[in-house]
């Protein structure tokens, strides 16, 4: 690879690494001639599926548009560049998954929020608001309300015991503390105008 610096043809690789989650490898690299150091990124090119559009049209898939949606939800939010990369990679994943050359569109705010649900919680409701097309304070005040609800775990099978025990535990205490909807609400209410334009 030719240096940036001095256009110099023969480069060293220093260090390599895996990074977002393997689907990248990073190098930093030294110029032979001038010694300047600089970073390069290794990545597979796979062929994303094309998206139809509501009103039936088709257009490419837009990588740069989709990170450009999902940066700017976690905007001022504790997620590093590499969280994002990996989040990006994992939507990408969901859409190349059925093997189809055509996706609806819906698919990939779909696949988004699912992500960034399970990344920030804030991002999530951020991103639902332009998705979903909020109007009011009470439609941010639903979704919060959904995602303080508790997964349901399906109960494992009991096991046999041959043993009885004399003492029975006592019942332990439902939790009465209450979502932290407050807090959230106002994150989500005092942000910045994020999505100038049509996110997907």
């Amino acid at each position: 690879m030719h240096c940036p610096y001095c256009g110099a043809s023969d480069t060293k690789v220093n260090d390599s690494r895996l990074i977002s989650e393997g689907q990248q490898v990073r190098r930093r690299r030294e110029c032979v001639s001038c010694h300047e150091r600089f970073t390069t990124f290794e990545a597979a090119e796979l062929l994303m599926p094309r998206l139809i559009k509501n009103d039936g049209s088709r257009q490419p898939f837009d990588e740069e548009k989709l990170r450009s949606g999902i940066t700017r939800s976690l905007e001022k939010r504790p997620v590093s560049i590499e969280q994002i990369e990996a989040c990006l990679n994992r939507v990408k994943q969901r859409l190349r998954a059925p093997g189809e050359r055509e996706i609806e569109s819906k698919l990939v705010g779909e696949a988004v929020m699912a992500e960034l649900r399970k990344l920030d919680q804030v991002a999530y409701v951020r991103f639902a608001s332009v998705y979903r097309d909020f109007q009011d304070i009470h439609e941010f005040k639903l979704e919060i309300e959904r995602l303080a609800e508790p997964e349901v775990v399906e109960p494992k099978p009991a096991s046999v015991s041959t043993e009885t025990s004399e003492t029975q535990s006592e019942p332990k205490s439902k939790s009465s503390r209450k979502p932290r909807q407050k807090k959230q609400e106002s994150q989500i209410l005092d942000s910045p105008d994020l999505f100038g334009d049509e996110l997907l």
